[in-house]
């Protein structure tokens, strides 16, 4: 079981790992509304055959309904929205780093929402975050004047912040069925807001349609999101917590590799650094007990 669990790890940290670049290109050809329309779309078709073929396919229990419109609005919606819109104006590299300060706006939310204690590592854990996020945004070297800058970079915090809202959600909630029992769901209804938003905001996709588009389209769907959910849900069955949060640290230093060698996208000092402050921060905000 423990090599299953492990074996299901990888596939997640690659396959969400290798989303970030494949978005990156798609938003080449399409405007991030429709960009995610499309992928939630085939990320629904690909969530409701597997939830088929395991078996697992149930209408979700009146009680999870909170939590299954929050998981879609805020982080299915809102992050993902967000963050695509982000990261058509911000690197690759630096758009994974800032989502996945995710953890650090989680830790102060749950002590003030769900009262949970602030521990010294906690407190630690927040300290090295900030600090990545301050050597990731030097107020000397950034560019105060670059509208697109301050507003890709700002999307993708907010982003972040709204994930952590849906991971308080989570931790607060009162689960009847498991959260992969309610993905297929969310996706369709994800799915069911975001086409006719993306229709009425920009209208039918101008673009030119061709086996690459597609290709990339079928990834960020079936891989990027399908699976990675399914085998998520394997990999944190089989593993202890702290393995499967750990591991899925290094989702963005897949990303950032990838889009060095694949997108070209410069490796900076001070974006290995904030990497090492903001992932080292949540490592340490988020295990121990002591």
């Amino acid at each position: 079981m423990h090599r299953e669990g492990i074996l299901f790890l990888i596939i997640v940290v690659v396959a969400w790992g290798l989303t970030w670049p494949v978005n990156k290109v798609i938003l080449e050809s399409l405007s991030p509304l429709w960009m995610m329309a499309l992928r939630s779309a085939i990320a629904s078709v690909a969530l409701f055959a597997i939830a088929i073929v395991l078996g697992r396919l149930a209408l979700p229990p009146r009680t999870d309904v909170p939590v299954l419109l929050s998981i879609t609005l805020l982080h299915m919606v809102g992050f993902a929205v967000l963050a695509a819109w982000g990261l058509r104006l911000v690197p690759t590299g630096r758009s994974v780093v800032l989502a996945y300060t995710m953890p650090l706006w989680v830790i102060p939310g749950a002590v003030f929402f769900l009262g949970e204690r602030l521990t010294l590592r906690r407190m630690i854990g927040v300290v090295s975050g900030l600090l990545g996020l301050l050597v990731l945004f030097n107020p000397l070297a950034f560019d105060w004047a670059n509208r697109d800058a301050i507003l890709g970079n700002g999307a993708i915090l907010g982003a972040a912040i709204l994930w952590a809202a849906s991971i308080l959600h989570i931790r607060g909630h009162r689960w009847r069925s498991t959260p992969f029992d309610l993905v297929p769901w969310e996706m369709l209804l994800a799915t069911a807001i975001l086409i006719p938003t993306a229709m009425m905001v920009a209208g039918a996709p101008a673009t030119e349609w061709n086996g690459r588009l597609l290709a990339l389209l079928l990834y960020a769907g079936v891989p990027g999101t399908a699976v990675a959910y399914w085998a998520t849900a394997v990999a944190s069955r089989n593993l202890q917590a702290v393995t499967t949060a750990l591991g899925l640290l290094t989702t963005p230093v897949v990303s950032v590799a990838v889009a060095t060698l694949w997108l070209g996208e410069p490796l900076t000092l001070p974006l290995i650094a904030a990497i090492v402050l903001i992932l080292g921060g949540i490592a340490i905000g988020t295990t121990g007990s002591r």
